[in-house]
């Protein structure tokens, strides 16, 4: 199965639709309640309930899902039966597969209780297919197509040559894959005058996005915090509330992170942890947000200034 662990959980739903055709005197029995094996519609509706549950057992790559709503809609038409299901969960992935899987086992309930009615030449399931899909990156854009980054890297012993960087490295390759046009990759020390002013350059240079890795734990070296706390105009504290919530989910040890984020002169600013894992729990999680609120503010000031949130 496809590794979905570093992707946000978002509502998710799909629907999905499906006919059986059918002969007139066949559909005119399921009107009148003739068919001998039952209530069509009703068998139908509760078989299409009981497959979507096993989808993840007939599929090999689909993941098990929580089901936290379903519903199966089933109508007599002329030329058949519809099927239409819809079905929503709070996950990682979506829920198409279950939908479509839903569809399919209530189509087949109906042509199993209709075949002694109707000759298999005259029977017929198709137009089968997802009407509706929604949640996910299909809905939460994660690419943007404007923005420049610089990522700042704060560690002594990476700036010192003892240590390789793979935090900050892996911050500015997710950022580069998401369509930003990174501006900067600076490793310094931990000092915060030296880190201050290089995060100063950058909001002069209108820069929309500045990321620092390293330095929001608790060691007597972290400073990062202290270095731009007052550099910020305007808090965006929900950022790293939902950094540290996902990363919560994943290690027992999130919740140290004293991260924060918000918007100074014209650039959004964000502290990420030094450790990859972390960077990259905090990028995954963050990333929606940060690109929608890159291309708003875009859209709304594009002809007032060239960059940034001003």
């Amino acid at each position: 199965m496809q590794d979905i662990t570093l992707k946000p959980t978002t509502l998710r739903s799909a629907i999905a639709e499906g006919m059986l055709f059918l002969p007139p005197e066949t559909v005119a029995m399921v009107r009148n309640g003739e068919v001998k094996k039952g209530d069509v519609a009703e068998c139908s509706r509760i078989a299409g309930l009981m497959g979507l549950k096993k989808t993840w057992e007939l599929l090999p790559h689909c993941h098990p899902l929580a089901v936290l709503d379903a519903s199966l809609d089933i109508t007599t038409r002329d030329e058949g039966l519809h099927v239409k299901a819809l079905v929503r969960t709070i996950a990682s992935t979506g829920v198409e597969m279950e939908a479509l899987t839903a569809v399919n086992i209530a189509l087949l309930c109906a042509y199993d209780m209709l075949k002694p009615h109707a000759p298999a030449e005259a029977m017929r399931m198709g137009d089968i297919k997802l009407a509706q899909k929604k949640g996910g990156k299909t809905q939460y854009n994660r690419k943007t197509r404007v923005g420049r980054a610089a990522i700042i890297v704060l560690s002594d012993s990476v700036a010192a040559g003892s240590k390789p960087d793979t935090a900050g490295a892996s911050v500015r390759d997710g950022l580069e894959h998401a369509g930003f046009e990174i501006a900067a990759y600076e490793v310094l020390p931990d000092e915060p005058v030296q880190l201050r002013e290089r995060v100063q350059h950058w909001v002069g240079q209108k820069v929309e996005c500045i990321i620092t890795v390293g330095g929001t734990g608790l060691g007597p070296r972290d400073k990062t915090i202290e270095a731009l706390q007052g550099l910020i105009d305007t808090d965006l504290p929900g950022f790293m509330e939902t950094a540290r919530a996902f990363g919560q989910a994943r290690t027992p040890y999130a919740m140290l992170s004293r991260g924060i984020a918000g918007v100074a002169g014209g650039s959004f600013i964000a502290t990420f942890p030094g450790s990859r894992k972390g960077a990259e729990e905090t990028l995954a999680a963050v990333l929606p947000g940060l690109v929608h609120l890159i291309e708003v503010y875009r859209a709304q000031h594009s002809v007032a200034h060239e960059g940034g949130y001003q």
